[in-house]
C-alpha cells in the first residue's frame, strides 16, 4: 500500500507547489494569496521509487469558531488524522512565526511520525529561516525549493528514516479494460470504475451532495459561494464499483469571472470535465435550467460524457410533483442534445431522495460503455432505411451501406454509404435518434460518422 503523506503548515508556505512537484503535474491551484487551497486533496505520487498517496492540505489557522477558516482547520485534523507521516512545511525566508510554532504543538499531540521541511531555500536569505526551524523539536529541517525542485533526495531520505517500513510497498494491480470485439457473442461488461464529476454553478449545493452520498463531511462547506476552488477527488465504493466522486468549483458566466485565482479554478474544472466519464450537473431547484445552466451541459455532452442531471434543494419546492413535471418538459426542449438524460429531484443537505441519484449514474455509465453487436446494427439499419430512406440529392438517391461501432466511451457509429458526403444534417439527426430509441441510449452522447467508399471508375479515363 503507498505510504500515506499529509503536506501541513501555516497559509502560503508552499504546500500546494510541493504536492505539484511531487505528483509530477499541476494538479492543485497555486497563487500569490494565501489561503488557496481550502479543502483536502489526494493524487498518488511516487518519490525515488516509493509510492506515495499525498494529501495537500489548506493552511493552518489558529481559529475554532464556526468561520470558514475554522472549517478549514478541521479539514487540516482530520488529514492529519488519517496519514502515516505528516510533512510539516515552513517558510524559511520569513523565518518560524508564532502560528508554525502552535502547529507544531498539534502535530505532537496527533502522535504520528513528522518530517519538518523549510521551503524556499534557494537563497541566502533563507539560511537563518532554515537554523530557527531546529527550534520546532522534530529534528533537522530538510532543506527544499519546491518550486525549483531541490531537495527532494533529502527529502525522500528524511521520510524513511520516520517510517522505515515505507521501503517495501507492494505493487498496485492495475486493472485494463477488455479489447473491443463488437462481433463476439459475449460482450465484455463495463468497466468497474467510473469518474463522476460533480458541476454547476456557484452554491447550487455540490459539496452537500458529495457529503451525503460519502455519509461524512469529507469535504468543505457552507453558506458562502464559491467555497470550493480546486477539483477535489474522492474514492467510494458503490455497489461493489469503485467510484471516483470528483467535487468542482462553481462555474459562473464567463464575463463575470475577472480574478485570476477564478478563472484558474473555472480552467480547472473545466479539465475535470474532459476527463470525466459521467457528469451530474447540479441545479438549484429555485432557478433551475438557467443559460448558465444549459452552457455547462451543452459543454458535457460536446466533450462526449454521460450526462445526468440533479435538481437540489428539493425539500424547499412546494407542489414538487408539478413543479418536477414542469422541469422535465423545460429540459426536453431546452436541451435537445441531450434529450432522454435522467433528471433527479433531491436534497443534499437531508438526504430525500438521495438513494435516485446512484441509480441514475450508473445506468448512464452502461449506456456510455454500451457496445452493440454489427449484425444488430445492420438488421436495424435496413429496417430504418426501408421506412424512411434518406432524400436524393441533386437527382441521385443516396444508398446506406452497412453501419458498425467503432468505439465506446461515448458509443460511436461510422455508416458506410454512397454519395455519403452530401447526406443531410436532418438525416444523421434521425438516425442517431433511432440509434438512441432502438438500443435504448438514453442519457449518453451518440457520435455518427459518414463515410463513402471510394470509386474505382474516379481515376480512370
Amino acid at each position: 500500500m503507498p505510504l500515506k503523506v499529509a503536506i501541513v503548515g501555516r497559509p502560503n508556505v508552499g504546500k500546494s507547489t510541493l504536492f505539484n512537484r511531487l505528483a509530477g503535474q499541476r494538479l492543485a491551484i497555486v497563487d500569490d494569496q494565501p489561503g488557496v487551497t481550502r479543502d483536502r486533496r489526494e493524487t498518488p505520487a511516487e518519490l525515488a521509487g516509493m509510492k506515495l498517496l499525498l494529501i495537500d492540505t489548506p493552511g493552518f489557522e489558529d481559529v475554532h469558531d464556526t468561520s470558514l477558516e475554522a472549517r478549514m482547520r478541521q479539514q487540516t485534523e482530520q488529514a492529519i488524522k488519517e496519514a502515516d507521516v505528516s510533512l510539516f512545511i515552513v517558510d524559511a525566508r520569513s523565518g518560524v512565526t508564532p502560528l508554525d510554532e502552535r502547529f507544531a504543538e498539534l502535530l505532537r499531540r496527533a502522535d504520528k511520525p513528522v518530517v519538518l521541511a523549510a521551503n524556499k531555500c534557494e537563497g541566502r536569505q533563507a539560511e537563518e529561516g532554515l537554523m530557527e526551524a531546529f527550534a520546532l523539536g522534530f529534528g533537522e529541517p530538510v532543506a527544499l525549493s519546491a518550486e525549483h525542485g531541490e531537495g527532494l533526495a533529502e527529502l525522500f531520505s528524511a521520510i524513511v528514516r520516520e517510517v522505515p517500513e515505507s521501503k517495501d510497498q507492494e505493487e498496485e494491480i492495475v486493472e485494463r479494460e477488455a479489447p473491443f470485439d463488437p462481433d463476439a457473442e459475449e460482450l465484455p461488461p463495463p468497466p468497474k470504475t467510473a469518474r463522476l464529476i460533480v458541476v454547476g454553478r456557484p452554491n447550487a449545493g455540490k459539496s452537500t451532495l458529495i457529503n451525503q452520498l460519502l455519509q461524512s463531511d469529507r469535504l468543505l462547506t457552507g453558506p458562502e459561494a464559491g467555497i470550493t476552488r480546486d477539483s477535489i477527488e474522492v474514492a467510494w465504493e458503490y455497489e461493489g464499483r469503485t467510484i471516483k466522486l470528483v467535487d468542482t468549483a462553481g462555474l459562473r458566466k464567463r464575463a463575470k469571472v475577472h480574478e485570476s485565482l477564478e478563472k484558474m479554478s473555472t480552467s480547472d474544472t473545466i479539465r475535470s470535465i474532459r476527463f470525466a466519464d459521467i457528469v451530474a450537473l447540479v441545479m438549484d431547484a429555485r432557478d433551475a435550467f438557467e443559460k448558465q445552466d444549459l452552457q455547462i451541459a451543452d459543454l458535457c455532452v460536446r466533450e462526449g460524457r454521460g450526462l445526468v442531471m440533479v435538481i437540489s434543494k428539493w425539500d424547499l419546492v412546494e407542489n414538487p410533483d408539478q413543479y418536477a413535471k414542469h422541469l422535465r418538459e423545460k429540459a426536453d426542449r431546452l436541451l435537445p442534445n441531450a434529450k432522454g438524460a435522467p433528471v433527479v429531484f433531491l436534497s443534499g443537505l437531508t438526504g430525500k431522495r438521495i438513494d435516485r441519484m446512484m441509480p441514475a449514474v450508473m445506468q448512464t455509465f452502461d449506456d456510455w460503455n454500451a457496445r452493440v453487436k454489427t449484425k444488430d446494427l445492420n438488421d436495424w439499419l435496413r429496417h430504418v432505411v426501408e421506412r424512411h430512406p434518406p432524400p436524393s440529392v441533386h437527382g441521385k438517391p443516396i444508398k446506406p451501406k452497412y453501419m458498425s461501432q467503432i468505439k465506446t466511451r461515448p458509443p460511436t457509429f461510422v455508416l458506410m454509404a454512397n454519395r455519403g458526403e452530401n447526406m443531410p444534417e436532418a438525416y444523421k439527426r434521425y438516425l442517431v435518434n433511432g440509434l438512441r430509441e432502438a438500443f435504448d441510449l438514453k442519457g449518453v452522447p451518440i457520435r455518427l460518422y459518414v463515410r463513402q467508399g471510394k470509386n474505382p471508375y474516379a481515376d480512370k479515363g
